[in-house]
């Protein structure tokens, strides 16, 4: 959270049954921690999701709209989120729309049918270009029905008096699309987005406080060290959360050798699965906390574009990016910033959104010069492939 908002954490039944369908930390267990971002306007719900400890909040924002309430970004609805949901609908009218604004976003996806279920009456829209691998399946075996599900633009768009609709891309991933469809929320003066912005902050979320065995985990620098918990550890564990939900492999991490894995493995007081059984397969190298200082704010959350979608979605499309920027600078009375990740709400007005197509415009797209050597290889690798195309764009020309 980055502005005071008030927050508290859902306690009571938290299972997801359907983790398998999907299958990321923390499982079938799903906590939540509830905040209201905007009084009687917009509200957050944040659950933790990742790979192997390697775990960031993800984001679902519920707004005010004409008579009733619409979803954006739906999350796994465990009981006591759906019991929050509805403590809000006695107050505000129910949840009459949902909505999946990504194409590719599976972290978003998956949670779609589940939610429809828990609001039978709410009318689903999604972003143009939904694909699924290994084959593209049409939505209602996918678990969407069809008799409430419509596609933005093709089909309208919801809310139009209280929302204004804004798509990035679509762009050509090989797989299939990147769009997502940002919505500007005109009562509360709140930018509502997926993965493409993102603002980070040097402050591990509180979400962590439920349990903070992630930050534990990844702040040892050897799997032969114990869970310890303090705040300085808590403060070094989400730093490199962070550079890893950056940059997926950050250049000052080496991969020790299997041996070595598992000779420091399965020591005394480590047997457990909360600790892996010591299987830590990490090594930072000195000075691996100064490259956080290009991605994690201070003293505010730093506004950015997220890298991995900079390196890997946008790098032949950077112009994609610029012209979604201006439609967005145009919005009458922006004030703030809502992701699906990592901090909300920031502060973001004209005057922040012109400062960071600047900063985009007169930099080299992907400016890190030393964390991007694995996203950059790996791009490299893509298109040698023929897995990415090499223009992005042409399939979308007139």
């Amino acid at each position: 959270m980055s502005s005071g908002a008030k927050q508290h954490f859902l306690k009571g039944n938290n299972n997801w049954l359907w983790w398998p369908l999907f299958p990321l930390y923390p499982y079938g267990s799903r906590n939540t921690i509830f905040s209201e971002l905007v009084p009687d306007l917009v509200w957050s719900f944040e659950q933790l999701q990742g790979l192997y400890y390697v775990a960031v909040p993800i984001r679902m924002t519920v707004v005010k709209v004409p008579n009733g309430l619409m979803i954006i970004n739906p999350l796994p609805p465990t009981k006591d989120l759906v019991d929050q949901l509805r403590i809000l609908e006695k107050k505000h009218g129910p949840v009459r729309t949902i909505v999946l604004p990504t194409a590719s976003g599976l972290e978003h996806k998956i949670s779609m049918p589940a939610m429809a279920r828990s609001f039978q009456k709410a009318i689903l829209w999604v972003c143009p270009g939904q694909w699924s691998f290994p084959l593209t399946l049409p939505l209602s075996w996918l678990g969407f029905p069809s008799s409430r599900t419509r596609i933005l633009f093709a089909d309208g768009l919801p809310h139009l008096t209280a929302c204004k609709w804004i798509s990035l891309g679509p762009i050509d991933i090989g797989l299939g699309r990147f769009q997502e469809v940002a919505c500007f929320h005109k009562p509360s003066c709140a930018l509502l987005v997926t993965d493409a912005l993102v603002g980070i902050s040097s402050n591990p979320p509180e979400i962590f406080d439920l349990d903070p065995t992630p930050l534990l985990f990844h702040a040892r620098d050897e799997g032969t060290q114990p869970l310890k918990d303090s705040p300085e550890l808590r403060n070094k564990g989400w730093k490199r959360l962070v550079l890893f939900a950056s940059f997926l492999k950050p250049s000052q991490l080496q991969i020790p050798s299997i041996n070595t894995v598992l000779k420091n493995s399965f020591k005394p007081g480590l047997r457990n699965f909360k600790s892996h059984f010591g299987i830590y397969p990490f090594q930072w190298q000195k000075g691996w906390d100064l490259s956080v200082d290009q991605i994690m704010g201070s003293t505010k959350p730093l506004l950015q574009v997220a890298p991995v979608i900079e390196r890997l979605v946008f790098p032949r499309a950077k112009n994609v990016f610029l012209r979604w920027l201006d439609e967005i600078k145009e919005l009458e009375g922006m004030k703030l910033l809502v992701p699906a990740h990592f901090s909300a709400p920031i502060i973001f007005t004209k005057r922040e959104c012109v400062s960071l197509r600047q900063k985009i415009n007169f930099s080299r797209w992907g400016p890190y010069q030393d964390e991007p050597s694995f996203l950059g290889s790996l791009d490299k690798s893509l298109l040698k492939l023929g897995i990415v195309p090499n223009d992005p764009l042409n399939k979308f020309k007139d």
